[in-house]
């Protein structure tokens, strides 16, 4: 099992690539399943996860190409990838390529739209809470499918297709808005889906499918209208880049003061951290190329946040800003509304010499002056960063184990922050 071994205590200086979106690149790759022509997805990120669901789609009959290097390409340039789902050979996605990766489950919809008929084991993936798929199934029931759950397996059918409604989500989700909308592209007729998430990952796959050929209004607002028709084309789509991503550099640079270049990221996609940052003493400025972040000589003030759905604070950005809290001259407080476990860090973070009390939903988070290296270990794909980011800046070194977790979200995590003079390193092999 890989670790990651940091010595902390030199601050961050250079550029850091901002890589493709993961939370973007899964739900695109799993709208091949929608045409039989070739999807084109540019600016892929090279991770655990896409590996994965890249496993998950052959097993439906996908084939994938990767283009080769191009001249001028650069080590940090992201992958081009067509997916050709020509003949769907088996509808049934099984329990042991599904329960590694919930966003799986998302194959659902693009194989009942198609094909009428579809039968997914339940999911396994993260431990951060329940993340029921009852809202997503809501929302296909909507559109005319029959749902029944059958030894473990989710069997959706619609004989004779799916027929456009009206969904109205009793709480906003993201697995269920982009299972919605991939349906509604194929379903008779119009649909209306309410209180609709209006993550920048939304608006990515509705600009996909739009260039498929699909017909929606709405993305990125609460409401969107999805006009079905009767086919979709292949198409040629970019990546987002990844906003999580960014907004993780950026804290470490917050964390560590220093000068960073997070070239390709984009400041609409996560204004609300953006602003939180700016409040705890970092300086944050839009360019041409991307978002420059340095924190020199100001220390780190205290600030008291909420997660909510997009354009709030993200649940993904709660860990990484928990361990910038911990060095603040003050007490914050991180309150966590969008999953009931997401505080699996806070033990972690407590090794380093962190002071953090739980009561209930949240987090108070009473900054000291160091923290001090430790052997760690990782618990999720966020939490696993957040231990990087307190390491970055902790004195002497620091150990963090599993840190396949990592490998799901974060392309060459190392290697980024190394290029920018942090002292990290990996190490292959058993602990």
């Amino acid at each position: 099992m890989d670790r990651i071994k940091i010595t902390g205590g030199s601050t961050l200086n250079g550029v850091i690539p901002i890589s493709g979106a993961k939370n973007a690149a899964l739900p695109l790759m799993i709208a091949s399943l929608l045409t039989k022509e070739t999807l084109t997805l540019e600016n892929m990120p090279l991770l655990a996860d896409v590996t994965q669901l890249e496993r998950i789609l052959g097993n439906h009959g996908v084939d994938f190409t990767i283009s080769g290097k191009r001249k001028g390409d650069t080590e940090n340039a992201g992958r081009t990838v067509h997916f050709t789902a020509k003949e769907i050979v088996d509808t049934t996605a099984p329990y042991e390529l599904v329960s590694r990766m919930r966003a799986s489950f998302w194959v659902f919809a693009p194989l009942l739209a198609r094909m009428g008929e579809c039968r997914v084991s339940l999911p396994g993936g993260c431990a951060i809470g329940t993340r029921p798929v009852d809202l997503l199934l809501m929302a296909l029931e909507k559109l005319g499918a029959r749902i029944e759950i059958e030894n473990g397996y989710v069997v959706g059918t619609a004989r004779d297709g799916l027929i456009g409604g009206e969904i109205d989500f009793d709480k906003v989700t993201v697995g269920g808005t982009h299972t919605a909308l991939m349906a509604a592209t194929l379903a008779r007729g119009t649909s209306v889906i309410r209180n609709a998430a209006r993550e920048p990952e939304i608006v990515d796959l509705a600009d996909c499918l739009t260039k498929m050929g699909a017909k929606i209004s709405g993305a990125g607002s609460s409401t969107i209208e999805v006009e079905g028709v009767t086919s979709l084309s292949g198409a040629r789509h970019s990546v987002m880049p990844d906003r999580i991503e960014a907004g993780t550099y950026a804290m470490a640079v917050a964390m560590t003061g220093g000068d960073v270049l997070l070239a390709g990221a984009r400041a609409d996609s996560l204004q609300a951290a953006l602003d939180v940052l700016k409040q705890s003493g970092a300086t944050v400025t839009e360019t041409n190329e991307g978002l420059r972040v340095y924190r020199n000589g100001a220390g780190i003030a205290p600030v008291d946040v909420e997660t909510a759905p997009f354009p709030a604070f993200p649940t993904d950005l709660q860990a990484q800003f928990m361990a910038l809290m911990t060095r603040a001259g003050g007490t914050s407080r991180i309150r966590e509304t969008i999953f009931e476990n997401r505080f699996m860090h806070v033990q972690e973070l407590a090794r380093l010499g962190a002071h953090i009390k739980l009561e209930g939903d949240t987090a108070i988070v009473t900054g000291s002056d160091h923290l001090e290296g430790a052997p760690v270990m990782a618990t999720d794909l966020r939490a696993s960063v957040s231990l990087v980011i307190a390491a970055l800046a902790a004195r002497g070194e620091t150990t963090i184990n599993r840190v396949y977790h990592l490998d799901r979200g974060f392309e060459r995590l190392e290697k980024k922050l190394s290029g920018c003079g942090a002292q990290i390193e990996r190490i292959s092999g058993h602990g």
